[in-house]
Parts: structure tokens; sequence; C-alpha cells
């Protein structure tokens, strides 16, 4: 093939043919000769066309499928119809080839993937990131078709290993927000933890620099005594091992740099303060009639040999996680007292636990994770009739990194449901009728309610009555996403119903009076009482929140207004009027503003009081749960965690116009305990007519003062030039931000 057609730089021809060797040393099996000679004649009837654009990060489309096809064969496992599926899919989508073609060429099922690959693929073709609004399109593709996320994951570590040097920062940090807070946790649900931790690694390298680096060089400066270590741990069970007459091998693994990340972050310690930096690993070459024998004889040499925390035994071989992994884990005392995680599985087990799910498929007869995520495809599938977008994120996002607890019916049925999932969460896992009707439950014999958080081996039996139905606060009762979407489902639906009566209701209540109704007039009644929404206003006429009589009366009302028999509107009652509060006031007419997202302005927005930025700052906004907008400095204490969790709901944020609203922001200053320093710093301050000092507080100690100032200004310039002022005062040695 030739490859000076398709555009490539010299280094991407090496690339292209490094990866297309290795593709088809991979393939071999999967692949035949016919399938590569058809590939390579749509790849070159296709390699001039000018829609063959390279990304925002500027990498070739062509070698992007090409290297995506790779890390689907090698480092998934998947088959024939996803390696072409990847290598067609662009093509298909710029028209290169035709669905008809792909069908009759390469089979229904290569086109079934390359189908769910296009509703992704337009996903991103105008922003580089999935944004909450078009998240459900994107778990439709998903539910479709296991393997398309699969395909996604790996397209997602192809572009995160190449866009190291690229010049669009803004675009590498959007997609490694959504590489952390979405595809690492994909990756986990499904078993590929290896390329879970190179996401989560990567995402920390290019959103969290400093942090990274100081890692990376840590565990670089620790590697001679650490490998040291490890080797002294390993021998005597090596020596133990082979004379058990077990096969086996055993490797160290250091912990990924995210992980340990988290865990400084979790126990607020520096890097020597996490004492488990890697675990050790037994794999077993076991026949599968003996895996579980052998690896709790692994597990009985050890723990005779080094003393066990029973707190931090997990046993995945008795109960397999839903993904399909399976192993034994323990944590021992070794030498010098360190305690050291060991994991114990079989060869089988372990390309598992590399591969993930597609890896069960080369073990038949061998019950694995497929039902278990067939399982949460069907969460997923039922978590679409929930309306609010952002409440389905929030529960999808939920959902994929939690632990697991494994719970029993009385007739010793299995249930895995989520850590923190309760009694409720176990009746809708069982059957939806069960769950609406659900009243408690009983657990070794006692009556629980049924907010009772479960916990793994409770055998729990659900109370129901025929007269329970879903009430509003089950949905803070409730983790499960199937749970939450049942009950929102009946909650609606018994909204609808009673709206349905309240309207017959007043209906009935206007013949009565033999009073017309005016759609116009009704509608004006409607908006004076507070209700902006139809079914808001029929929703609580048939809660009882609103008198039918009240509604009446208000529609006669305005009725004799819109007959001229009143000279001004009907007044609006003094329980709907809302106040603006004492900021908001001041910022009335103030031309500083801020442009949200694609160039909007005039949206509603709050100032978050965690970083409390101003006007020039570097912002971003941050949509909430209510649905308002938060805007945050870029360097927040919160941001990270925010960005991590939940990056879907952040959007652009920049400010505009000439910053002339005053803004609160809280200064910490430190300085020697001298008579006068406070007189000097406030001195400061009053002499600038465009501050306002608000507040004071100083707190003296062991000869050192520490003072928080709230003080009112109108723009990061004017900050900067006060913290410049304050750190110029005699015996002042500090002047931070809050």
């Amino acid at each position: 093939m030739d490859k000076d057609i398709f555009g490539f730089t010299e280094d991407e021809k090496r690339q292209f043919e490094e990866s297309y060797s290795q593709l088809m040393t991979v393939a071999s099996g999967e692949v035949d000769d016919a399938d590569l000679q058809k590939l390579q004649h749509v790849l070159e009837a296709a390699a001039g066309s000018e829609a063959m654009q390279r990304d925002v990060f500027g990498l070739h489309p062509l070698l992007t499928s090409l290297q995506t096809a790779l890390i689907v064969a090698n480092e998934i496992g998947l088959s024939r119809a996803a390696i072409l599926g990847v290598m067609l899919n662009r093509l298909a989508q710029l028209g290169q080839i035709s669905e008809a073609a792909v069908r009759s060429e390469f089979g229904e099922d290569v086109w079934k993937i390359i189908h769910g690959l296009k509703r992704i693929s337009e996903l991103y073709e105008k922003n580089p990131i999935v944004q909450s609004e078009n998240f459900r399109q994107l778990l439709l593709s998903f539910a479709e078709d296991m393997r398309v996320i699969l395909i996604v994951i790996a397209n997602r570590v192809c572009i995160m290993r190449q866009i190291k040097e690229a010049d669009n920062e803004e675009a590498r940090q959007h997609v490694s927000m959504e590489s952390s807070y979405l595809y690492a946790p994909l990756a986990h649900k499904l078993g590929l933890y290896k390329l879970k931790s190179e996401l989560e690694d990567l995402s920390l390298k290019y959103l969290e620099h400093d942090a990274y680096y100081h890692i990376k060089d840590k565990l670089n400066a620790t590697k001679k005594s650490r490998d040291a270590y490890i080797g002294r741990f390993i021998q005597p069970v090596q020596e133990k091992l082979q004379a058990a007459g077990l096969k086996f091998h055993m490797k160290g693994r250091t912990k990924s740099i995210h992980s340990i990340w988290q865990k400084m972050k979790k126990q607020k310690c520096p890097f020597e303060g996490v004492y488990d930096l890697f675990a050790i690993r037994v794999i077993l070459d076991s026949p599968l009639d003996r895996e579980k024998q052998d690896c709790w004889q692994v597990f009985s040499i050890i723990t005779d040999m080094y003393q066990p925390n029973p707190k931090r035994m997990r046993d995945w071989l008795s109960i397999p996680k839903s993904n399909g992994y399976e192993s034994l884990h323990i944590t021992v005392m070794g030498p010098e007292g360190k305690w050291v995680e060991v994991q114990i599985r079989t060869e089988r087990m372990d390309e598992i636990a590399e591969r993930g799910l597609a890896a069960h498929w080369r073990y038949k007869g061998v019950k694995g994770g497929e039902a278990g995520v067939e399982s949460w495809l069907q969460n997923i599938r039922n978590a679409l009739e929930m309306g609010d977008d952002l409440q389905l994120m929030d529960q999808f996002k939920m959902d994929l990194y939690e632990d697991e607890v494994f719970v029993f019916t009385p007739h010793g049925d299995l249930f895995k449901l989520p850590q923190g999932a309760t009694v409720l969460d176990f009746a809708y896992a069982i059957h939806t009728k069960i769950g609406n009707q659900c009243t408690g439950g009983r657990i070794g014999g006692k009556m629980v309610t049924l907010r009772q958080v479960l916990q793994s081996g409770d055998q729990v039996e659900i109370m129901t009555h025929a007269n329970q139905v879903p009430k509003q606060d089950w949905l803070n009762v409730a983790k499960t996403s199937r749970a939450k979407s049942k009950i929102r489902q009946a909650l609606k639906e018994r909204a609808a119903t009673q709206a349905a009566f309240a309207k017959e209701e007043l209906e009935r209540k206007f013949k009565n009076r033999k009073i017309e109704i005016d759609e116009a007039t009704l509608m004006h009644t409607m908006t004076r009482l507070g209700y902006r929404v139809v079914t808001d206003f029929y929703a609580a006429l048939g809660e009882g929140l609103l008198d039918i009589n009240q509604v009446l009366d208000a529609y006669q009302q305005q009725l004799r207004y819109n007959r001229g028999e009143l000279s001004t509107q009907p007044t609006q009652s003094a329980e709907n009027f809302e106040m603006r509060d004492e900021e908001n006031k001041k910022n009335v007419g103030k031309s500083d503003v801020l442009v949200i997202d694609h160039n909007l302005s005039g949206i509603d927005f709050t100032l978050a009081k965690c970083c409390q930025p101003v006007y020039g700052d570097a912002v971003f906004g941050f949509l909430t749960a209510g649905g308002g907008i938060k805007i945050h400095r870029k360097d927040c204490p919160n941001a990270a965690a925010l960005r991590n969790r939940y990056g879907y709901r952040i959007i652009d944020a920049k400010w505009a116009g000439k910053g002339s609203s005053q803004y609160a922001i809280t200064l910490r200053v430190v300085g020697q305990d001298d008579l006068g320093i406070v007189n000097n710093i406030t001195s400061i301050i009053s002499k600038d007519e465009k501050l306002l000092l608000r507040s004071i507080s100083i707190d003296s100690n062991d000869g050192l003062f520490h003072g928080t100032l709230t003080i009112m200004l109108d723009d990061i310039g004017r900050l900067k030039q006060l913290i410049q002022k304050l750190e110029g005062v005699k015996g002042v040695k500090s002047v931070k931000r809050s």
C-alpha cells in the first residue's frame, strides 16, 4: 500500500508501518486475506479525499483508526467484526463506502458496529467532549452493542497516548477531563483494569502536571529499594510454593500514579505516608477444575508465613465481580514490618483482569461476567426513561465505580448491588411491583425499614403492602439507577393521574357555577397564581397545594379585568413575590458580564463562595443539580474534584465588559505581631477609594499574627496591586488569597 497518498508525515509513515504489521500479526487468526484485500482497496480509493481531515489535535484519522484497531485486537481481544468496523468506520462516515457495500463486502455484523460508532462520532464532530445534553444519545449507542463501548474506550486510550505535544491545550483539558470522569470508570466497570489505570494516569498527567511528575519522580527515586524489598518478600514464598508442587509465576506491581495520588489526598499524607505502594501477584497455571483449590492452597501457605490483616481480605473467587473479575486479595505483614498486598489468581483470571470482558469469550463453559454487564446495560436502558439528563449522568456515573455487596433472597438467590444499596434497592432489583409496594424488610429475623443499608451476606425478605405507593423522598433512599428510574416513572404516572383528575374536577366546578372556560384567561390566572407550566398547576391542584375555589375566584377577577370592569391588573399574592438578594441588587445595571459556553451572555449565574472569583480571574462554569450555574476560579481548591467527578457539568466561561461591579474576596495575612502593623495594613486599604474593607479578624499566637480580611473590589488587577502593597508592609510574611 502506497502510504504517500494518505498525506502522512515521515513519522506517521513509520507509525503506520509498525502498527499495520503488529495488527496483521495479532489479527491473523481473525481477519483473512480476502478481508485485507477488500480493506486495502477501500482505503486506497478514499486516500485522496479532501474529507480525510485531521482532528482537533492534528491527528490523522486513518492512523488513529489503525492504532485503535490494534488496541481493540491486542489489548482487549475483540474479533474480526470489531477490527474491521474500526478500520472502516471513518470511511463510512465520510461516505467513502456505502451501507450496502459494507453489508455485501464485509457482512451485517461489521455494519452493526459502524452504525453504533456513527452515533458517537456525530457527538464529537463539533466538540471534543460529550456534554450533558447529548449524553443520552451516547448511552443509547452503548446500550445497543457492548462492543461499541469497548471500541470507544480503545479509541480514547489511543488519543490520550498521542496528545502530549498537542498545541490545543483547551481541547486536551476537555478530553482529559472526560477520560477521567467517564471513560476510565467505564473501563473499570468492564474489567479493563490496565486501560483504566492508563487513562487515569494520563488524565492526571495533563490535568495536574505537577502532582503527576512529583509522584513519578518519587517512584523513580525509590525503585531500587522497592525492587530489592519485593525480591526479599518473593524468594521464601517461591520456595514454599515450589515445594508444594504448584506451577506458577510471581511478579511485583507498583500502584498507578493516579491511585497513589488519590490515597495521598484521601489520607492527607505525603508520598512517604502511602505504605502500600505495590502489590505482589501470584499467577497459577491451574486446570479449570482445580483453580479455586490451588488459589486457597497458596492463600494458606502465605498466611502461614506472614501475619494477614483480616480487614483487608477480598474474596472474589467464591463470588466474582459483575464484570467477571476473579481473584483473592490478602494484605500481610512482610519483612521489616511492612504491609504487602498479595493477589492470588490463575492465568485465566489474570487475562480477564487485564483484558476485561472480551477475555471471557475465549473460555467456553466458564460462568463469566457477560450476564452482569448485560444486567448493567439493561439498567442503562431503564434509566433512559428518566427525563433529566443531569440526573441520568449522575446516576450512571455513580453506578460505574461502586464496589459491590452480595445479598441473598430467603430462597438463596444471589443479587449483586452497589455498596450503600438499601432494602428498597433490593426490592426493585427483584421486581418493579415489589419495589413499588415495599414497606420494609426482614434481615436475620429482625424487622428493618426500607432505608436499611445492606451488607454483604445479608439474607433479606421484602415486606410489601397492596396500598403502598412510591413517595418522593424514596429518591433519596434509593441508590441504584434501576430503583431511581422506576420510582420516577411511578411518581410521574401518579402525578399525571392526579393532574387529570384535578382538571376534570376544575372543569366540573366551572360547569356547576355556569362559567365558560376561556383558555387565555385561564392561562393568565395560572401565571398570576405563580404557575408557569400547566402540568405544575394541575399537579398542585391534585396534591391539594392549591384550592379549587381560590382558582375560581382568581379566574373571575381576571375575567372582570379583561372586560374592563377593573381599572388595574389584579394584584399578585405576596407569597409569590421573589425579592432579589443584596448581591444581585448591587450588580443590576453593571456592565461586566460573563460569556458562558458558546458565546452566550445574559445567563443567570452565582459566584462560588469557595474561591470568590472576581472580574479578570480565569474561570469556568459549573452546572448545579438545581440547574443554576456557579462560577469558580480555575485554580479553585475544589476545581480538580469537580473536573474528576462532574466533568460533564463544566462549561466554558470568560469575563467581558468593563469590570464595574464590586466583589468580595478574602485575604489571609501572616506577619510578626508588631505594634502598628495592623494599622499599616488597614491604612493601605482605606487610602484606595475603590477598595472597601468589609471585615477583619486577627488571631495572635507565639509572636505571629494571622489576619483574615474581607475586601470589596472590582477586578483582578486591583487585587494584585493590593497584595503587592500588603507584602511590602514591614513585618508581613505572606499574603494569600483564599
